[in-house]
């Protein structure tokens, strides 16, 4: 997309640009950037579908995962038909369908360090959308590096989590700060279960959040916790950690 916009595209995204914040110097932003993607399950693909939706210029979809019948109550963005077929592939389908504008790239691999370094620091912002402590760390790790900034979710029973870590700012904290290594079992949804709109309500606020940190809005450094079952949000504050070995270079006792 160029940097200024069509007249299709200021009707199309008229929505937006009504807002103050954002205007028509924010979709052109949206529509210069780039954002990976780490997974296309219950996270990634209303993530995707709704930063498509925004005009974000190019989207990178990162699963090497294939479509089960069990996952479709929560991934809606896939339909019955595409029950085998790689998950990448089928939501940057879905993406095409429903943007022209948006440059979709899928890519059937999983995210591995090293692997990792060249793609995030191609992207502007990263979602992480993985269901494992290795994958998360590994993107940590990453956006670390390449000082990039991330959007942290996670949902599992009636509960979810949702962060950013401007990796931006040197003061920043990153996900390790917050998590640890993540030495615990990983809980996911096959052993412990999971209620779909909660997994979509946390992919829809990663899109929020890295559509207002590619529009240069304000972006507050929390950890949000909710809770399906109340239906309560709770915001809680945290700070860098200074022997984190991850940002930090320190070690931990």
């Amino acid at each position: 997309m160029t940097e200024s916009l069509t007249d299709e595209q200021l009707l199309r995204y008229s929505r937006q640009i009504l807002l103050p914040a954002l205007d028509i110097a924010g979709q052109e932003k949206l529509a210069r950037a780039g954002v990976l993607v780490i997974g296309c399950g219950g996270l990634g693909a209303p993530a995707s579908l709704y930063l498509a939706g925004a005009g974000v210029g190019r989207l990178t979809l990162v699963d090497d995962d294939v479509l089960e019948t069990s996952n479709l109550h929560r991934q809606v963005a896939y339909r019955e038909a595409d029950v085998g077929a790689s998950k990448a592939q089928a939501l940057a389908a879905q993406l095409r369908a429903l943007n022209r504008d948006v440059t979709v790239d899928a890519l059937v691999t999983r995210a591995q360090p090293g692997w990792l370094d060249d793609h995030v620091a191609a992207a502007d912002v990263v979602l992480d959308c993985s269901d494992n402590f290795a994958t998360r760390n590994a993107v940590n790790a990453a956006c670390v590096a390449a000082g990039r900034p991330l959007v942290s979710g996670a949902a599992i029973r009636f509960e979810g989590q949702l962060a950013v870590f401007d990796l931006r700012r040197p003061d920043s904290a990153c996900y390790q700060c917050l998590y640890g290594d993540g030495s615990d079992p990983d809980l996911l949804c096959s052993d412990a279960g999971v209620v779909g709109p909660v997994v979509g309500m946390i992919g829809a606020a990663q899109a929020l959040e890295a559509i207002k940190l590619l529009a240069a809005l304000a972006v507050t450094p929390q950890l949000h916790l909710f809770d399906g079952l109340a239906f309560q949000w709770r915001s809680l504050s945290f700070r860098r950690d200074p022997a984190c070995p991850c940002c930090s270079g320190g070690e931990i006792e």
